[in-house]
């Protein structure tokens, strides 16, 4: 049922009155360089801001046995976070609307070089309308507005009168590990929202990704004998012409597929690190090349990698050198698949509720190539997965950013989203005040 006017406009002015506390909380989490594998303390941070507001709290390692046990589990690399999952369990008075997840990742990508940024990649600056930090608009944000929105409902003397599961997870940048130890720790729910920076939109579709290396071994002789030898870097690059073929051949597959075939480029490769050679006067002998590359939804992580593994040895087959030293192809991150939230659900009409009287306009929905943690919930859980969020610029390159006045705006769509999916009731027996 919709909500009642007066209490949507109470609502929205309670998070108007704490967003400078909302973005003072947002600076705080951009200041934890919370990189793969170092988001230990940021999660403490957040454990204990949870613990204060009175959730239950939960804090849990990866499972690696069940993960890897799962047919959406990424493997397991020396580099795999063991940061720990926070989740906060608010418990009504009495469980009489929808339960929800609300899950972000404090994860953040390498940040470059420094001198390359306007301001230092930690040190989150604001400027006219936008924030600026490495992980601010991906997705601390999103992070904090979790936070904000039921702050606001809290600020008038309100809560959710259903379950609600505040999630903090790791390893959302390369595995996608921590969403899906969420669901394999049992927490389930009628919806998720994930607050991405997705610009104000609602991921209608996403692709899934899979990160692969290659190792190419070659013949090292001295450079003055250069033509005796065999450079395995310059096998390497052979090797990524063969992968773009493959690349363009799945982008075709886009024909008939709903949502994708509208994109002018769906799968896209990258060539994210090249490694290799020791010596600037040695022909190399060796090159290890990091790769990912999206799948179609409906398209499952084993069949890619068959094609990976079957374009790499075809390739070779086919080249003097390669032929007789054969690359090595091994998968070391993302495995996940794709998804598509079916329009109709009844927690999306909820949702465009909420952003048209947040934000004044009918909700748009896009289709997105990139991962998003929201397959585990489509997928395994098979319930709606929401990813909606603030209107960013530069995610994972630099001075990245995120407009304050779409955070506030989705920071309301979300308070009423949760009001109305929910539904409200007093903190105590005492009547809420305004």
């Amino acid at each position: 049922m919709p909500l009642d006017p007066a209490l949507r406009d109470r609502i929205l002015a309670s998070v108007d009155a704490g967003f400078a506390e909302q973005v003072a909380f947002t600076q705080e989490l951009i200041r934890f360089g919370s990189l793969r594998g170092q988001e230990h303390a940021c999660q403490d941070f957040v454990f204990r801001a949870l613990k204060q507001r009175g959730f239950t709290m939960d804090r849990f390692a990866m499972d690696e046995a069940a993960i890897k046990a799962h047919p959406g589990g990424a493997p397991f690399t020396e580099a795999h976070s063991d940061a720990p999952i926070v989740v906060g369990i608010h418990h009504p008075r009495a469980e009489t609307g929808r339960s929800l997840i609300l899950q972000s990742h404090v994860d953040v990508v390498p940040e470059g070089p420094a001198e390359q940024w306007t301001h230092r990649p930690f040190d989150p600056v604001i400027e006219g309308d936008w924030l600026y930090g490495r992980g601010g608009a991906d997705m601390k944000a999103g992070h904090a507005a979790m936070f904000g929105c039921l702050d606001a409902l809290r600020r008038i003397g309100l809560q959710p009168a259903a379950t609600v599961y505040v999630q903090s997870v790791v390893e959302e940048e390369s595995t996608g590990n921590g969403a899906l130890m969420t669901h394999l720790r049992g927490y389930r729910a009628d919806a998720v929202l994930i607050p991405e920076p997705e610009q104000e939109m609602l991921a209608r579709a996403n692709c899934g990704v899979m990160w692969f290396q290659v190792m190419v071994r070659g013949v090292p002789v001295h450079v003055r004998e250069m033509g005796a030898g065999a450079n395995a870097i310059d096998a390497a690059y052979r090797v990524v012409g063969a992968l773009r073929e493959l690349e363009a051949e799945l982008n075709a597959e886009k024909a008939g597929r709903e949502y994708f075939e509208e994109l002018d480029h769906p799968i896209n490769l990258n060539i994210g690190k090249i490694e290799g050679g020791d010596w600037a006067s040695s022909v190399p002998c060796w090159c290890r090349i990091d790769c990912r590359i999206a799948m179609y939804p409906g398209m499952n992580a084993p069949e890619l990698s068959r094609r990976i593994e079957d374009c790499v040895s075809r390739f070779s087959r086919q080249d003097r050198f390669l032929a007789n030293n054969p690359p090595q192809v091994s998968f070391n991150g993302f495995w996940a698949e794709g998804y598509v939230l079916q329009p109709g659900s009844e927690a999306e009409a909820v949702l465009g509720r909420a952003h048209e009287a947040a934000i004044g306009s009918p909700l748009q929905s896009f289709v997105t190539p990139a991962y998003l943690d929201t397959r585990v919930y489509a997928l395994y859980d098979k319930i709606p997965a929401l990813c909606y969020g603030p209107i960013s610029e530069n995610i994972h390159g630099f001075d990245e950013r995120v407009s304050l006045a779409s955070v506030k705006r989705i920071t309301g769509a979300m308070a009423l989203f949760v009001a109305e999916w929910c539904g409200v009731e007093n903190l105590s027996d005492r009547p809420a005040t305004a």
